[in-house]
């Protein structure tokens, strides 16, 4: 079993990032190098997450092989026995050997960061750039991220230069390269911990909230009066750039040397503008002799920015519509429901797209009233204690995991109790656990978060290239503290512990935070308790109160505005209800004439086939007939024609006039 459990879960972990990136991108539409990027970003930060549990349980396993060693031992396969004691170190059965695990860790952790610092923000450059040929775009990128990273240089320029003229620093390059660690993990951890502290409480309150029908249909109708004003944004928007586009392509001619640039803006553009706009071909006129102000590459390369943001954001909000009307329909017929004496969920509309036979078969109208009616409710529930357990211990954890004797710290002293009984798979199921729910409060708030039109993970394949390129930036940014954290809440690093034992080889890679000791025993120490007032915060709502006094539109209970937006997103829910019940019965009353009248309009159509049939064949008789009688009177005509010529005589054209018979004169007269 030595490597395997690292095996599957490399490839587990790849069709993971996988499934979510299709969720979330498009990959026929978006380009292939921006779906490689962010699904390596992806990959790389779920990896880290799921292999690290199996590196801190080889390495308890190796600390024991080091207390073993130190005494006389014996060998027995795949355990080490201690003469004196006869303790045993089994080997765990996600071993992993020997010089695998650092060489793995590296390569992971500075692919990451090469993502994250230097190839994802030239591509989000790249990918938000107007221009129309690659060249143009790789030239935009660059002018946009000098400032990004000549920042970097400057600084990191700074620093080598006060190093190298102060002479009480003698740092090497390995001190050098904990450094660069260092402020990559403190500028990720002071992110982090802002995102964990959201994330512990609204995690276990969304889900309370879940079991709650009139809120969450509530929420829905305040979320459907918002999405229908940004919805008719959206399409003004488009509006407004589709005719600057029409003006443009009318302006510039087919033989202007700028008309293909116009025809890869046409191209970007829906259908129906395209077929509406054309390319005026009709006119032939030379653009020479015309004195017009034409538009210039840099103006065309704004414009197709412009018409790339605008038709996704439009066919963004047209596809979260559709979806938030399916389940207005849904939580309003679930709300109908709850008080059916047949106890059979009905539903309003049927479903549009064809159901799995295999669910439809176990999912009976009889199981989903239970499911959606009573028992959806208690486990939601349930599932919010759960978590909201797992939420108190994570933030009692993180402001006593700096205390040693007596440690304070829960995941620690689990992990400790595992250790003493070599109990790997509790090892590696608590650690499991904790990274993943920590995992969860972070990441789940990176693809919760939106920050105006500019970034913005929206499900449902709807999501752009920038902003699936933020997310893998983020990403690789915070997994690496996300981990550091965890490994000091569970004690296994050593700069907490203050052991010397043996580190995780995760750690190994970091190199010893000693060299700045403010960060090692300040930041990574006292910063993380700032999630006690995070969490106070999100509790009683105050980011929400501050944006709702700013003017931004947030779901509140108490407001006016709130409940003036539930009452518009009811009516519009209302609308477009009656709208499709209208269509549904048009549907049916066609539906019920075909099948009422479909067969007798069949057999008279047939009798008609066949009245047809019979008089063309009775005219193709009569047509025959008269055929072959006009062929017998031609052909005894033309015998009659062909004796007459035979008796003839020929004609003497030797004489004086072809006129001679006095007759043939009197009548030419």
């Amino acid at each position: 079993m030595s490597g395997a459990a690292l095996g599957l879960e490399i490839v587990f972990v790849f069709f993971l990032a996988l499934f979510l990136l299709h969720r979330y991108g498009d990959f026929k539409k978006q380009h292939r190098l921006v779906i490689i990027a962010t699904l390596l970003a992806w990959y790389l930060c779920f990896l880290i997450v799921f292999i690290l549990p199996l590196d801190v349980s080889t390495t308890i396993y190796n600390r024991c092989k080091l207390a073993v060693n130190s005494s006389p031992a014996e060998s027995n396969g795949s355990y080490v026995t201690l003469a004196p004691s006869k303790q045993k170190c089994f080997k765990p059965w996600s071993y992993i050997p020997d010089g695998i695990m650092p060489i793995f860790w590296r390569v992971v952790y500075w692919t990451s960061q090469f993502l994250t610092w230097i190839l994802l923000p030239f591509m989000q450059s790249y990918a938000r750039s107007g221009g129309f040929s690659i060249t143009g775009k790789i030239k935009t990128a660059l002018i946009e991220n000098a400032i990004y990273y000549g920042t970097y240089l400057l600084i990191f320029g700074a620093f080598l230069i006060y190093v190298a003229v102060n002479p009480n620093f003698n740092l090497q390059w390995n001190q050098l390269q904990t450094i660069g660690i260092a402020a990559a993990n403190t500028w990720g951890l002071f992110l982090l911990v802002l995102l964990l502290g959201y994330g512990l409480v609204e995690i276990p309150r969304s889900h309370w909230n879940g079991a709650k029908r009139g809120y969450l249909l509530m929420k829905t109708y305040f979320k459907a009066a918002k999405l229908m004003t940004e919805k008719a944004d959206a399409e003004e928007n488009l509006e407004d750039i589709m005719e600057e586009v029409r003006k443009v392509s009318e302006s510039i001619k087919y033989n202007h040397p700028l008309r293909k640039c116009v025809d890869t803006i046409l191209k970007k553009c829906p259908t129906e503008y395209q077929e509406r706009m054309g390319r005026n071909m009709d006119d032939y006129e030379d653009f020479d002799e015309r004195q017009n102000s034409y538009p210039s590459e840099k103006s065309l390369a704004k414009l197709h920015k412009q018409v790339i943001y605008s038709v996704q954001r439009h066919r963004r909000t047209q596809v979260q519509w559709q979806i938030l009307l399916e389940q207005a329909f849904y939580l309003e017929d679930v709300a109908k429901n709850e008080s059916s004496a047949t106890r059979q969920f009905v539903h309003t509309f049927h479903s549009q797209e064809p159901e799995n036979k295999i669910i439809q078969y176990f999912y009976t109208p009889t199981v989903e009233w239970y499911w959606e009616c009573l028992l959806r409710p208690w486990f939601y529930r349930v599932l919010a204690v759960v978590l909201a357990t797992f939420s108190v211990v994570v933030v009692w954890s993180e402001c006593t995991f700096f205390s040693t004797k007596p440690v304070l710290s829960l995941f620690a002293v689990f992990i400790q109790l595992a250790e003493k009984t070599y109990n790997y798979i509790y090892i590696e199921m608590a650690c499991f656990l904790t990274i993943f729910f920590l995992s969860i409060c972070v990441y789940s708030t990176v693809f919760r978060i939106r920050v105006f039109n500019y970034y913005y993970l929206a499900s449902h394949h709807q999501t752009d290239a920038y902003s699936l390129l933020f997310s893998g930036m983020l990403f690789c940014r915070l997994t690496p503290p996300l981990c550091l954290n965890f490994l000091g809440l569970t004690h296994m690093d050593a700069t907490i512990s203050h052991k010397n034992t043996q580190p995780t080889a995760y750690t190994s890679i970091m190199g010893s935070m000693r060299v700045l000791s403010f960060v090692a025993d300040g930041f990574y120490i006292y910063y993380p308790m700032l999630v006690v007032i995070l969490c106070i915060a999100t509790y009683f709502s105050l980011g929400t109160r501050c944006l709702n006094l700013l003017g931004f539109q947030q779901f509140m209970g108490d407001s006016e505005m709130t409940s003036d937006l539930i009452d518009e997103g009811k009516e519009l829910i209302r609308r477009e209800k009656r709208k499709r019940q209208r269509q549904e019965e048009g549907e049916n009353r066609r539906r019920e004439w075909k099948e009422r009248y479909g067969n007798r309009d069949d057999s008279t159509r047939s009798r008609a086939v066949h009245t047809d049939q019979k008089e063309s064949s009775f005219s193709e008789t009569n047509a025959n007939r008269s055929l072959s009688k006009y062929t017998r009177s031609n052909g005894r005509t033309e015998r009659d024609r062909i004796e007459l010529l035979q008796d003839a005589e020929p004609l003497d054209f030797n004489a004086d006039s072809v006129n001679d018979d006095p007759l043939e004169s009197d009548s030419g007269r």
